[in-house]
């Protein structure tokens, strides 16, 4: 421990520490002030105390700086122009643009990395860093002899630029003499060589644990990881993601999972998406993942690879990450192409927000775009493509979508065949079209939407179809009237006519007249791809627009979000236009950004607070960004000034650049129309034509016109866009462009800055993907395409600047709450900045590794480590001995608890024993009370058993004694008396032996009895469940008897009914169906005449009869005696057989019932047998009476058949 008192240990270095900053300031007096940057806010860190003396001019301001103060102060100091490689602070100072993305941005924190919470975790991720050796390649020349003695591994540049790794062999002054790794011997000089790293820092993750940090180490440890499929790693604050042109497997939930749960910190695209989310979280704050590089290396699927860990993070249950996840294949669809250099190229930048809830779920989202390429609608170069979306549409559409759109393959269509690449090797473009469709419906655009773009997709090819004819000798044109003409009218809803006159004419207004002018060949081809290129952007901006409002659903975000940059890799072709020259102005201010915060912030924080730091040099782009768009004089701004001049040309704008910007030394002008920019990834040559065109992207009002008269929706929707911006108000287009109509380049300078704007409103995180071969080839590595990459990114000064840094840095009062705990003295009367320094003296962290500012303290990497884990252990510690003192405290009321828990478990136990007893004891009495009796029964029974024998035995004593007594014999009284006391003593005496012997008997008989009463009562057990048995048979039994009676019972009432309806028809019906008179009935020829039917033909006939009648009726009587009898009988033997069933069931008798049963039901079948043909018998006569009644005529003979009947003539 410290003897020296920590008041006077921060008085001594504080003051040692403002001397030294008033020194510097007397003496950079006469120099420039420092760059005008947006003020930084004041800290929460106290000041230092008054007692301390400080620089005469130190102030801290309390305000923020305006621009226009800013501007001011500039122009009083006047303004010097310094270099631009390694100059920052004093020495440089730079008017800040009024058109800059961060003059808008006033009171923004600046810091350069986040602090505070996160310390922690930054210096466990770099704990490991802290013991590994630190090299400054300007010490190399005072090391070459150490690496000469020990003949040490270095790196050599031969003779093609190339570097190889080598071991010394020998040297002398200034040669050395190297083997190379493929045994060859090389002759160099001393200043060809760079030393090496040892095997063990082989394929670091970071490329901050180099000891040695030059070009070839940094090539080599990335080339020996892309090797082994690890195509991240980590330079300081940045992921460099190599593309490796293949599938990797380190991707997935699972990786996804292992991340999230910090069981993987080797570097990838999930821990910087981690990071970014930890941090919003945390922090509540806004983050931005910046992705960029060249075209082909990697950006877009970055980005994929981003949006879904952050959708499985943040994922909730309403589907809306999902829904962002299929963006990309739609935006893919519509603003991707095929490029010399890329086969899945973004055409256009975008900037996706992902918002989440105050819960970390995600709630919505929104897509920023900039500047899509529309020239590449209507002009394709050889070997690329237009967009990838008109090749599947061509190619996947389902056959009813192709009829009614007209639809023919790719090669049919100007537009796509002009570059004769049709399709993407390994591409399915059918197969793509059905997974946009399904991106359309999971982002839940509706089907008759769909219908609408794909109206529209198809109507821009057949635009580029029509063809025109010339007239005159003018080269005036008309268009030809073919399909082309016709499938576009139809598909935008518009009349032929008004399609051919607006694609070949075009009017000019002369006062309050109008004019129609024809239109030459190349104006009319220029008319017919401005409409299709309007269509096509329109159509792109709609589709987002309807994508922003379907994911905007979330009623929950609390204003933070993670923004995810990919936009168009920087692009160098053979000829390069308007396009590149925009996507590379993107680039370049990308390439600021990434300055700012990882180079110019950084340092000019370490100024600002009034800590010894050596500036990092790096290569500052400023000077190519003041010659793009500063103004008066800026490229863009002249640009527009050369597209308001109605006779201005491609070469009158490229000698004017030459005029106004020859003295830059980032321009570059040559005869002709071509101008060269160094740019910060190299030099680009632009040809001028087109770009006045391009810039005016001019629209002829015939056309809004047109597109107005359409009678599908989306082409209305289009031209009411288009007029809503022209009739802005002029103040608003001023204010944005300094002219009425923004032209191309204004408008995407715009939309640049405000998306600069939103970029530094958050805390960036960069990855930076590298190109490794422009054939697009896995496993091939180009050297010197790699290193050209990692030069123009500033890979290697980000990390030089990072570890000669302080990457940590916490302010006062943060270290002290965070470490004042661990100081031994009591320190709570001294002020954070005391308390801070006395910390760092009881741990004796070298004076080198940190240094104190004004309002914060700064650390070197893998410093703040020791603290970290000094602060863990105590923490632990103290948590160990809460632990213990909880313990024991919940052990001791544990104790007690539980000595009452059982306490009053002994009394409720107790109770219940209690009861039980109680129950036990009356249930005893019960049982006890309950076998008194019965053994009372007993004896009883035995007693009189006893009793009557004894009664009897003296009966039958008596009886003897009355017969040896003779009846004539008197005796005496008193004889009498003495002779039956005598008689009774000769009787008593052997009765008690007998009594003794019967006794036993009586015993003997008893327990026989009860052997034959268990014996009997196990009978009566079976014969029980024998009676049970048969119960449930008789019941069987009778409900087959009384179906079998109720079925004779509907018989006989059959059979009644059948006689009562004979009965009662036969006196008044006849039989062949006509009404009979009665029996005393007399025919007369006035009254009744019957006609009988012969072959011959019909003769009346008159008889009569009433005997014959009479005699059948009696047959008939007869027979329904016969059937009432069987009635009585059938009720008579029902009721027998059931009172007999009855009985059996009744008497439970311990005999034979089933015997009994089987009788009777026997019985029942012979009965049953013999009713029935009896029954039989008595229908087969009634029958047969009525068949003779029927046959017999009304006079008393039998009818005769038809064909025996006797035919009359007449």
């Amino acid at each position: 421990m410290l003897s020296v008192s920590p008041a006077i240990i921060v008085r001594s270095s504080l003051e040692e520490m403002l001397d030294s900053l008033r020194r510097q300031d007397e003496e950079d007096k006469p120099r420039d002030l420092p760059p005008a940057l947006p003020a930084r806010p004041t800290s929460r860190a106290r000041l230092p105390a008054v007692r301390r003396s400080l620089p005469k001019d130190f102030r801290i301001d309390t305000t923020v700086t305006s621009p226009s103060s800013i501007s001011n102060q500039s122009s009083e100091k006047g303004e010097v122009r310094g270099p631009r490689v390694g100059s920052l602070g004093r020495k440089r100072n730079r008017e800040l643009d009024f058109d800059s993305p961060y003059a808008m941005l006033p009171g923004k924190d600046y810091e350069g990395r986040s602090v505070g919470a996160d310390a922690a975790n930054f210096a466990t991720r770099h704990k490991h860093s802290a013991s590994l050796p630190k090299f400054n390649e300007s010490e190399w020349l005072d090391n070459v002899g150490y690496f000469f003695k020990k003949k040490l591994c270095v790196w050599c540049r031969l003779p093609n630029g190339q570097w190889e790794l080598g071991q010394i062999q020998s040297n002398s002054a200034e040669n050395a003499t190297i083997l190379l790794s493929d045994g060859n011997v090389v002759d160099v000089t001393t200043e060809e060589l760079l030393p090496a790293n040892p095997d063990i820092l082989e394929g670091v993750d970071d490329l901050i644990q180099l000891s040695y940090l030059n070009e070839p180490s940094v090539l080599h440890n990335l080339l020996s990881r892309f090797s082994q499929d690890i195509v991240y790693s980590k330079a300081g604050p940045v992921l460099v993601a190599i593309n490796p042109f293949k599938d990797v497997q380190c991707y997935g939930s699972d990786y996804i999972t292992g991340y999230r749960e910090k069981f993987f910190d080797n570097p990838h695209v999930y821990a910087v998406a981690d990071a970014a989310y930890n941090e919003m979280i945390t922090d509540k704050v806004n983050q931005s993942i910046i992705i960029s590089g060249e075209s082909g290396a990697g950006k877009t699927e970055t980005a994929k690879v981003a949006m879904q860990y952050l959708a499985a993070v943040g994922g909730g249950n309403d589907g809306v990450e999902s829904a962002i996840l299929q963006t990309s294949y739609i935006l893919e669809a519509f603003g991707n192409a095929k490029t010399s250099r890329n086969d899945n190229s973004s055409r256009f930048g975008k900037l996706i927000e992902i918002q989440f809830s105050a819960r970390g779920k995600i709630c919505g989202a929104q897509i920023q775009t900039l500047l899509l390429e529309k020239s590449r609608v209507v002009q394709v170069a050889h070997g690329e493509r237009s967009y990838h979306v008109f090749y599947q549409l061509c190619a996947g559409a389902p056959s009813v979508l192709k009829e009614r759109l007209n639809l023919k393959t790719a090669s049919k269509y100007s537009y796509l065949n002009q570059s004769d690449c049709l399709t993407i090797d390994g591409v399915d473009d059918a197969w793509k079209f059905q997974m946009l469709r399904e991106a359309l419906d999971t982002v839940q655009i509706c089907k008759e939407d769909q219908e609408h773009a794909f109206e529209m997709l198809a109507a821009v090819l057949w635009i580029g179809n029509v063809t025109f004819q010339a007239i005159d000798k003018d080269n005036h044109v008309e268009v030809v009237d073919d399909e082309a003409v016709t499938t576009t009218a139809r598909l935008l809803g518009c009349s032929i006519p008004d399609l051919r006159l607006t694609l070949s004419t075009h009017k000019i207004q002369a006062g309050k007249d109008s004019v129609s002018k024809k239109l030459t060949l190349q104006q009319a081809i220029d008319t017919r791809d401005a409409l299709a290129k309007f269509i096509y952007a329109s159509l792109f901006d709609w589709l987002v627009e309807e994508i922003n409002k379907l994911l905007a659903r979330g009623n929950q975000c609390t204003g933070r979000s993670i923004s995810i940059l990919d936009i168009y890799g920087f692009e160098s072709f053979k000829k390069n236009s308007f396009e590149q020259f925009c996507i590379n102005y993107a680039n370049e201010r990308l390439q600021q950004h990434f300055n700012r915060h990882l180079f110019k912030l950084e340092q000019e924080e370490y100024e600002s607070d009034g800590i010894d730091w050596t500036k990092v040099d790096f290569e500052d782009n400023m000077e190519c960004l003041d010659l793009i768009e500063k103004r008066p004089l800026g490229l863009i701004s002249l640009l527009d000034e050369e597209s308001n001049f109605p006779r201005a040309t491609d070469m009158t704008f490229a000698n004017k650049l030459k005029q106004h910007l020859n003295n830059n030394p980032c321009f570059k002008g040559e005869r002709g129309g071509a101008f060269g920019i160094r740019h910060y990834a190299g030099e680009v040559w632009y040809d001028t034509s087109g770009f006045l065109e391009k810039n005016r992207d001019p629209l002829h009002s015939e056309t809004v016109q047109l597109l107005s008269s359409c009678s599908c929706q989306l082409p209305q929707l289009f031209a009411s866009n288009m007029l809503n911006q022209f009739h802005k108000p002029a103040s608003q287009q001023i204010r944005a462009s300094g002219s009425q109509k923004q032209s191309v380049g204004t408008k995407f300078k715009v939309q640049l800055f405000k998306l600069m704007r939103q970029l530094e409103s958050s805390t960036p995180h960069f990855i930076r993907c590298i190109k490794p071969n422009k054939k697009q080839l896995p496993g091939i590595i180009d050297k010197d395409l790699v290193l050209e990459q990692l030069r123009c990114c500033g890979v290697l000064e980000v990390v030089r600047i990072t570890r000669s840094g302080y990457p940590t840095r916490l302010t006062h009062q943060e270290f002290a709450t965070r470490y004042g705990f661990l100081l031994v003295d009591d320190n709570a009367c001294q002020d954070p900045l005391s308390i801070s320094v006395a910390v760092l003296q009881q741990f004796d962290v070298l004076s080198d590794m940190y240094q104190i500012g004004y309002k914060k303290l700064y650390f070197r990497m893998g410093q703040i480590a020791a603290l970290e884990e000094t602060r863990k252990q105590v923490l632990e510690g103290t948590l160990t001995l809460q632990k213990c003192f909880r313990a024991s405290q919940v052990r001791r009321n544990f104790h007690g608890l539980r000595k009452g828990v059982i306490t009053l478990q002994s009394f409720i136990r107790g109770q219940n024993a209690r009861k039980e007893f109680d129950l036990f004891v009356k249930l005893r009495e019960q049982a006890a009370r309950k076998i008194f009796e019965e053994q009372l029964r007993a004896v009883t029974h035995l007693q009189s058993v006893i009793r009557g024998w004894l009664a009897q035995r003296h009966y039958k004593y008596l009886q003897r004694m009355k017969k040896l007594t003779p009846d004539n014999v008197k005796q005496k009284p008193g004889r009498e008396v003495s002779e039956v006391k005598e008689i009774l003593q000769e009787s008593v005496l052997p009765s008690n032996q007998e009594f003794q012997e019967c006794l036993l008997e009586a015993e003997a008989t008893v327990g026989d009895k009860e052997q034959e009463n268990a014996a009997l009562r196990e009978q009566l057990r079976q014969y029980e469940m024998r009676w049970l048995e048969y119960e449930a048979r008789m019941k069987s039994m009778e409900e087959v008897w009384q179906k079998q009676i109720s079925s004779l019972q509907l018989s006989l009432e059959v059979a009644k009914k059948s006689i009562a309806v004979d009965k009662n028809t036969s006196p008044t019906r006849r039989v062949d169906g006509f009404p009979s008179p009665s029996p005393c009935y007399y025919d007369s020829e006035d009254t009744t005449s019957m006609g009988a039917q012969t072959t011959g033909g019909n003769t009346p006939i008159k008889f009569s009869n009433s005997n014959r009648e009479s005699g059948a009726i009696r047959e008939i009587n007869g027979s329904l005696n016969a059937v009432n009898r069987l009635v009585k009988e059938f009720e008579h033997q029902k009721q027998n057989f059931d009172d007999d069933a009855k009985a059996i069931a009744e008497v439970k008798s311990p005999g034979r019932p089933n015997e009994e049963l089987k009788k009777l039901k026997i019985r029942f079948e012979a009965w049953k047998k013999e009713y029935k043909s009896r029954l039989q018998d008595a229908k087969s006569k009634l029958n047969k009476s009525q068949v003779e009644k029927s046959r017999r005529t009304w006079w008393g003979g039998k009818k005769r058949k038809p064909r025996d009947l006797p035919s009359s003539k007449f």
